[in-house]
């Protein structure tokens, strides 16, 4: 269930009435920064939100569109955020700040939104099959939004990415997986692996315990010969306080992952890069990198401590974000950045030492590769 602060800075668990009735239909290389804190503001977006809709065979959704000040019909990279259960895209735009972002770092940014029709908690239904498969349901209608954007604007079509929070985080992985050639990279906050339910009864198990967590495509999406194998780049958050969808799901997503990416780091629990951090007055947190079998980075994941279900680093002018914990905007971005579909990125050659403010290098492997991080 995700539930509204109750006051800025503040975290509230749901109450066991309202974390049922949601769950039914829910069934770097640059130094971390802490977010938003209370009587701080976010710096304010000077781009223009739009209104949009769109319609296709599989229904009709409307959404929110960013457009940075900065543009001025250039190529920029496309980030598509799928908000959570019982949020909206301003509500999701205010908590996350990726607008904020987007207006420094000159890109687009869409805010699907679920309709209440669709499910009446406003959850993207992640857990059903008619909407787990490309071409179909909920995923067509993401996919179109996304297409329509890019016909309408001058988007770079190998920067064009994905994330989400919780139940959007949960799709966020499904267009990934049914669309890898029309997203670049993936952001998972707080989400659910690939087909670990399908149906409401499994997605609450699969909320709760991580369920299952098939290790590849079957033959009910696309396959191969239809949309071609590619590396999914991947960055993860999780808090390991988190009471609605345990912490377990994101070390699911990730192990996943790495047998889709056929790396390495599939055949092997043990990260190639792991940091030990904590952001100053705010929450620790371990930072993990997988390579692939050619020294690249493709997969990393946060465990925030002491985190429960919240966007990690994001405003308290928004729901559902912990403004104590790093910021999961800007790492995504950073990681996002870094990953153009079919230009790969890689860690350093040799013992990576990456600036983490307040962290400690716990193991580090040596790699293959020079550092991909601009920004190193």
């Amino acid at each position: 269930m995700l539930a509204r602060p109750s006051a800025p800075g503040s975290r509230r668990t749901p109450s066991p009435d309202a974390r049922r009735g949601s769950s039914a239909n829910y069934a770097s290389c640059t130094t971390p920064t802490r977010g938003a804190t209370a009587g701080q503001s976010p710096r304010r977006a000077r781009g223009i939100f739009k209104k949009g809709s769109f319609s296709n065979a599989a229904g009709a959704r409307a959404y929110r569109l960013y457009v940075p000040s900065g543009y001025t019909g250039q190529s920029v990279p496309l980030v598509v955020m799928l908000h959570g259960c019982q949020q909206t895209p301003d509500d999701f735009a205010a908590g996350t700040r990726m607008n904020a972002l987007a207006e420094r770092k000159t890109f687009l940014v869409i805010y699907p939104e679920q309709s209440r029709e669709a499910n009446r908690s406003g959850c993207w239904n992640w857990f059903k099959p008619d909407h787990q498969i490309r071409g179909a349901g909920e995923p067509a209608l993401i996919s179109g939004i996304t297409q329509r954007v890019m016909a309408r604007y001058r988007v770079d079509p190998h920067r064009v990415y994905v994330a989400g929070l919780s139940a959007g985080a949960a799709m966020a992985i499904v267009m990934g997986a049914t669309y890898p050639d029309l997203y670049a990279a993936v952001g998972v906050h707080s989400g659910i692996a690939y087909r670990a339910a399908s149906s409401v009864l499994s997605a609450l198990v699969a909320m709760h315990t991580g369920g299952r967590a098939p290790g590849q495509l079957d033959g009910t999406s696309p396959g191969p010969a239809e949309v071609g194998v590619r590396s999914m780049p991947m960055i993860i958050f999780h808090g390991d306080r988190d009471t609605t969808v345990h912490s377990r799901n994101g070390l699911l997503v990730l192990a996943q992952r790495a047998r889709m990416n056929r790396s390495p780091a599939g055949h092997t629990d043990q990260p190639d890069v792991v940091l030990d951090g904590r952001i100053p007055g705010g929450h620790g947190y371990t930072r993990s990198l997988y390579a692939d079998g050619h020294g690249r980075v493709v997969l990393e994941h946060w465990l925030v401590h002491g985190l429960d279900h919240a966007w990690s680093g994001g405003s308290p002018q928004g729901s559902y974000a912990d403004p104590a914990g790093p910021d999961a905007s800007a790492e995504m971005v950073r990681f996002f950045l870094a990953h153009p579909r079919d230009v790969p990125t890689s860690v350093g050659r040799g013992s990576v030492s990456t600036p983490d403010r307040g962290g400690d290098r716990r193991r580090v492997t040596s790699l293959l590769r020079p550092s991909a991080c601009p920004s190193c």
